[in-house]
């Protein structure tokens, strides 16, 4: 039998419409997936069309008042903040994309990784607040639906975006099955992300890096600081908020991986949980982009 890998997608996500030059544009969806249908392991690839994330399930992390207020700006199109640009259909597209996250939740459960490919992201999303292109927190929210799950009593989410998740850590800082670790370009936007932000039971590790860190200094902090607090919180689930613009060539931000580092990336933390849950933040380059999730898509494929 031959291994497979589910990628969760839909063709709704390029419809969340944020206007002409905004950076979180369709065709970031567009250049992951025709990476995907045009690498050599097309065949091992299951092409799987998420459900949307309820009302209910979006309150296990954001207040009512944050859940009406998107859905009262989206009705007419609009701005949550400078940067978050919404359309009328970007409520029920948020929704879905949530929705993908919480599928890819139940694929890891049934012993198969999976890849999100959806937008908008969620990680600068907080609890009370849309921000950062995000209008709600996708990681969060699969963190706390995994929690409520049979056999599941600790998660643990690596941000390697470039950008701190402000929205992830306020909302799981005080929860102490929840760990999060967060490696990203500092001082940067949201100016959030301090190393003494550890969170109320520790469970959180912030690793601020400066301007024009390589893929030698990133992976040694990796390797001897990021897997070693992975392994120590014994989770049971391992989700990957897997943003590419720590990518070099990214035109927003100033840390310099390779593609080939996040390939490097994806099979240590294999090594730690044989599925894994990766699901797409940022990353505004968009050959970067169609390169990032082959190699990692093949990671995950070599190992299966």
């Amino acid at each position: 039998m031959i291994s497979s890998i589910s990628v969760f997608y839909s063709h709704n996500f390029l419809k969340h419409d944020t206007g002409p030059g905004h950076p979180e544009r369709p065709d970031r969806i567009m250049a992951c997936v025709a990476a995907l249908k045009n690498c050599d392991f097309v065949d091992q690839l299951e092409w799987k069309y998420p459900r949307s994330a309820t009302e209910e399930e979006l309150k296990y992390i954001h207040s009512v008042q944050h859940i009406k207020h998107v859905k009262q700006v989206c009705k007419t199109s609009g701005l949550l903040d400078s940067d978050t640009v919404v359309c009328p259909e970007s409520y029920n597209i948020a929704k879905q994309s949530a929705g993908a996250w919480l599928d890819g939740v139940q694929e890891v459960l049934n012993m198969n990784s999976a890849i999100i490919l959806s937008r908008p992201p969620g990680h600068h999303a907080e609890r009370n607040r849309a921000m950062g292109f995000c209008l709600f927190s996708n990681a969060a929210l699969a963190a706390y639906f995994a929690l409520k799950q049979n056999g599941i009593h600790k998660v643990c989410i690596f941000d390697w975006d470039v950008h701190h998740g402000n929205g992830t850590q306020d909302i799981i800082k005080n929860n102490p099955n929840i760990y999060y670790i967060s490696t990203h370009q500092f001082p940067f936007y949201p100016g959030t992300g301090f190393h003494t932000d550890t969170g109320q039971h520790n469970n959180i590790l912030n690793i601020p890096l400066i301007e024009g860190t390589n893929s030698i200094e990133y992976l040694k902090i990796f390797d001897e600081i990021v897997i070693p607090f992975i392994q120590k919180s014994d989770s049971d689930i391992l989700i990957v908020s897997a943003g590419f613009d720590a990518h070099r060539r990214d035109p927003l931000a100033s840390i310099n991986l390779e593609t080939e580092d996040f390939a490097y990336m994806t099979k240590k933390l294999l090594k730690i949980q044989p599925n894994l849950l990766i699901g797409l933040e940022g990353g505004y380059d968009l050959t970067s982009l169609g390169e990032c999730c082959v190699v990692i898509a093949k990671a995950l494929l070599d190992d299966a």
